[in-house]
């Protein structure tokens, strides 16, 4: 255009020089062809070409212009000056951009190509073909308006053929604006789509395994930390989803107001998770404290993030969140290595898994400037990054319940340690049951045999007296409702005894204590020796014992009983030595139905007792009533 006016100008104005003009003409024009941009060329054999290097692109910064008007400003366009395997990135730019490319096929070459732009985010991309084709798609469009069925924007692109066919982009976006172009042959692209989605369904269904697992973990042990993961792992796989297009064909295709928010409401999700998950794992609060100020302030702020969109411009939410996750991610980092200098427990697990999630995006980065080849692993680096950290930040949730049950293990050996020892000074205090104590075994069941053991030895010494062996009077009281109960049922008779040994006052009081212990024992032997074993004999207190006789056919049975031990109690008894005789006075309460309490025929026992004594003891007496 330069050049033409320059030529006009050459033509009408007689006061320019002619040999000068003509220099000045052919130096802007020589000046115009070197502006001029090559053609993509397209040889045999090609199946896919990176369109990066090969681009011009024009930045409409009002957004007006209209393909007519770009057309008119071929020398405003300007080389993307990127690497050949390099992609196209504006970033958070609001204007728009036309992009445009040269292409000429050699012979042989098939002239159906496919153009892909490899970034399903962007918010609108229109193609305009060298046919004259106009076909607009982006994520706030409906799935169904798309030229073909893909996750990325995929255009038909038939080559003239002759001469070169020239093709038109117009890309705009309120977020990031990356627009990654190749040329595709139809089988290559098919192809290496299906290793894409194959990939991606990987990666998605191990999101969704471990998801799912920790779902079950949660519901089993009711920690919320498991719950914050899960809810981490979904926001990760709305933002890959979104990321990676695949939530725009097939979970929300017909929803374009969400498939337009996804991105950044999912990955604003999962900061929030992905902070409370840090903040309850590390323990930041008791571990890092001044470190936990910032976690609680990131995720405030991913909060915010979540809704911004709903009273904010998208690019602010975009630009906010993406900043925000930057900032995270070190912080998490540093949290990480604090607490594994710290020794808490599985932070070096939670260290390796964000550390390999930000060498997979610093993979990527590296990828997009052109620093390291576009391989498999260098392609997909993120999502194997991000995969790795949430396997591993799972296994650092397994190694949790490990941990927790090395705890409670530990809880309960030492809670077996104390009653092992309390046993043992009840052990130490009663000869007769040092023999019954096993070593501690190193085996948790023979541990709870043990304990179950000992606890059955308390049970007996709460019921016993522990100077003649015999029922103490919670037992006997317990034993005596007991007869009771069955009497009323069965229609039967009981009798209880109160028996009282004669002048034992005397004899403790003139031989000392030992020799009256040694009594009271004898005493309770020859008890024993006289009553049947269904019977019950129990000392209440002091020289008082009681006997409860079941099964009685009439009151004299218990008569019967009470005279057998009048005269084995008669017979002198020998204590260290010296010989003793004692006596007993015994009072006899009968019952067979009725709503007479225990503690009535413990009364009326104890009067039919003193009744005995007072008729000059060693003797028995009947309550009549």
């Amino acid at each position: 255009m330069h050049s033409d006016r320059i030529w006009r100008a050459f033509q009408t104005d007689s006061a320019v020089p002619r040999i000068p003009a003509l220099l000045f003409l052919l130096c802007c024009w020589s000046c115009h062809i070197g502006a001029t941009f090559a053609a993509v060329r397209l040889v045999p054999g090609v199946t896919s070409f990176p369109l990066a290097a090969e681009v011009v692109v024009l930045e409409d910064v009002s957004g007006v212009f209209s393909l007519t008007d770009v057309q008119g400003r071929g020398a405003d366009f300007r080389p993307s000056q990127l690497k050949h395997d390099a992609e196209i990135n504006f970033g958070y730019s609001s204007s728009v951009w036309w992009l445009r490319f040269d292409i000429e096929a050699d012979q042989g070459v098939p002239r159906d190509w496919l153009l892909e732009v490899a970034f399903p985010t962007l918010d609108s991309v229109e193609y305009f073909g060298p046919g004259g084709e106009h076909l607009s798609t982006g994520d706030r469009l409906p799935f169904a308006m798309r030229p073909l069925v893909h996750r990325n924007f995929v255009f038909p692109l038939h080559l003239g053929e002759v001469g070169a066919s020239t093709v038109w982009l117009r890309v705009a976006s309120e977020g990031t604006l990356t627009v990654p172009l190749r040329l595709w042959q139809a089988e290559a692209f098919w192809q290496e789509s299906h290793t894409s989605y194959s990939v991606l369904s990987v990666y998605f269904g191990m999101l969704l395994a471990l998801a799912l697992y920790n779902l079950l973990l949660w519901l089993s042990l009711r920690e919320h930390i498991y719950l914050t993961y899960v809810l981490f792992a979904c926001s990760m796989a709305v933002g890959q989803l979104s990321l990676n297009g695949l939530g725009n064909e097939f979970l929300w295709p017909n929803w374009p107001v969400w498939g337009n928010l996804a991105f950044t409401v999912g990955f604003a999700a999962t900061g929030l998770f992905g902070a409370l998950f840090t903040r309850g794992f590390l323990q930041t609060r008791r571990n890092v404290p001044r470190l936990d100020g910032a976690v609680i302030g990131l995720a405030a702020l991913f909060a915010l993030c979540i809704l911004a969109p709903l009273a904010a411009p998208y690019r602010l939410a975009a630009i906010v969140t993406s900043l925000t996750g930057v900032t995270f991610s070190l912080v998490a980092v540093l949290a990480g290595f604090r607490c594994w200098r710290v020794g808490q427990p599985g932070a070096r697990t939670f260290l390796l898994a964000w550390t390999l999630l930000l060498v997979g995006v610093a993979i990527v980065g590296l990828r997009n400037l052109n620093l390291l080849p576009t391989t498999f692993l260098s392609f997909y680096a993120m999502q194997i990054g991000s995969a790795l950290e949430m396997l591993l930040l799972s296994l650092a949730l397994a190694d949790r319940i490990n941990g927790l049950r090395r705890e409670k293990d530990a809880a309960q050996s030492e809670a077996l340690a104390t009653k092992q020892q309390l046993v043992g000074a009840l052990q130490r205090s009663e000869a007769s049951l040092e023999q019954r104590v096993a070593e501690r075994t190193e085996e948790l069941e023979a541990a709870n045999a043990r304990l179950r053991e000992n606890e059955r030895q308390l049970q007996t010494l709460a019921h016993t007296d522990t100077l003649t062996g015999l029922a103490n009077r919670l037992l006997f009281d317990a034993r005596l409702q007991q007869s009771m109960q069955h009497a009323r049922r069965s229609h039967g008779q009981i009798a209880l005894l109160l028996v009282d040994l004669d002048h034992f006052k005397a004899i403790n009081d003139g031989y000392g204590h030992a020799i009256g212990d040694e009594v009271l024992r004898g005493a309770a032997d020859r008890f024993r020796a006289t009553v049947r074993e269904v019977d019950t004999v129990a000392r209440l207190g002091g020289d008082e014992f009681a006997i409860v006789l079941t099964g009685l056919s009439s009151g004299a049975d218990a008569e019967r009983m009470a005279d057998k031990i009048l005269v084995n109690l008669r017979e002198p008894m020998r204590v260290l030595g010296l010989p003793l005789e004692i006596g007993v006075s015994i009072g006899i309460a009968l019952f067979s139905s009725g709503e007479l309490s225990a503690a009535e025929l413990l009364r009326r026992a104890d009067q039919a007792m003193y009744a005995a004594k007072d008729g000059g003891r060693g003797c028995c007496r009947v309550f009549a009533g």
